[in-house]
């Protein structure tokens, strides 16, 4: 990719003042807001993928065992590299074997250590995760749930999927909680998760049980926003203050939410094949405070 000798400062302002596919999460008093207005200088960005699947076979995409390599490939071409990575979740495609679960989770890994960034993010997905109360993705990626600092931004990895029936639980909120204690109400904060916190679409499995316990520890923070996974397209939704950012899938896109009876994945197209695929950057910008997000196909164009 290149940006015709801009910066990546420059190129994001551009894209906002000229109507690409950018979006302006700003915090706080800021509405979602589609590109057109000038954005403030970034502090730093960072990439999201989501929704890998890796050892998926099927007709949503003949391409699955090429579509993974040719994403990180992608994100190894970007003009300025991310100050990280993160995936959120599903970077295995479900198995009831135990052992076939772990050499996928053995080959993401394997694929995932091409990147070329110092610092790479898991999180778990329900398929990587739901069957095995995440004993597996422990082994190979550590923690489901943590949280982290970078540059003045409070992230939260919030795992939503170790549960079968999609709750957060109890134990899980009592640590949120006593996090959040420790930031200033006015404090940058990322949330990183799979399942929307929020009733997207119950009956397909797009909710958490108890996310509204997860929103409301959140609500009195002035500077929330939330990037998610799991329904393999873009979304973008307000809960009060509260901005929720779904990411593109790398393997199938699904349809919009409650759009038909069954969540059944969009047809395969091979004359455009990474089309509803793609991968993420964001940047977070200081003052004021916001999240410019630039969308890539999964080939990187």
């Amino acid at each position: 990719m290149n940006h015709s000798g801009n910066t990546r400062r420059d190129f994001i302002r551009l894209v906002a003042a000229g109507g690409g596919v950018v979006y302006l999460s700003g915090l706080p008093g800021h509405a979602l807001a589609a590109a057109g207005k000038a954005a403030a200088y970034d502090d730093f960005h960072f990439v999201q993928l989501s929704d890998t699947h890796w050892g998926y076979s099927g007709p949503a995409n003949p391409d699955a065992a090429n579509t993974l390599r040719k994403a990180v490939a992608a994100v190894n071409a970007l003009a300025e590299p991310p100050d990280f990575i993160v995936f959120t979740g599903d970077l295995t495609h479900t198995t009831d074997d135990p052992a076939e679960r772990r050499r996928r989770l053995a080959g993401f890994r394997d694929i995932a250590a091409g990147l070329k960034v110092k610092t790479v993010r898991f999180l778990a997905g329900e398929h990587d995760a739901a069957l095995d109360a995440g004993a597996a993705y422990k082994e190979f990626f550590g923690d489901t749930f943590y949280a982290f600092d970078h540059k003045g931004v409070h992230f939260i990895a919030i795992d939503n999927v170790s549960d079968p029936g999609g709750s957060i639980g109890q134990e899980q909120l009592a640590w949120l909680q006593q996090d959040l204690s420790r930031q200033a109400r006015d404090a940058r904060i990322v949330v990183l998760t799979h399942r929307p916190l929020f009733d997207l679409a119950p009956k397909w499995d797009w909710a958490t049980r108890d996310g509204a316990k997860a929103i409301e520890l959140l609500m009195p923070y002035t500077n929330v926003v939330v990037f998610y996974g799991h329904i393999h397209q873009e979304n973008h939704h307000m809960t009060g203050h509260i901005a929720h950012h779904s990411a593109k899938s790398l393997i199938f896109a699904l349809p919009a939410p409650g759009s038909q009876d069954k969540r059944t994945p969009l047809d395969w197209d091979p004359a455009a094949p990474g089309k509803g695929l793609g991968f993420r950057e964001v940047e977070a910008e200081a003052r004021p405070v916001a999240y410019a997000i630039q969308e890539f196909s999964a080939q990187g164009a």
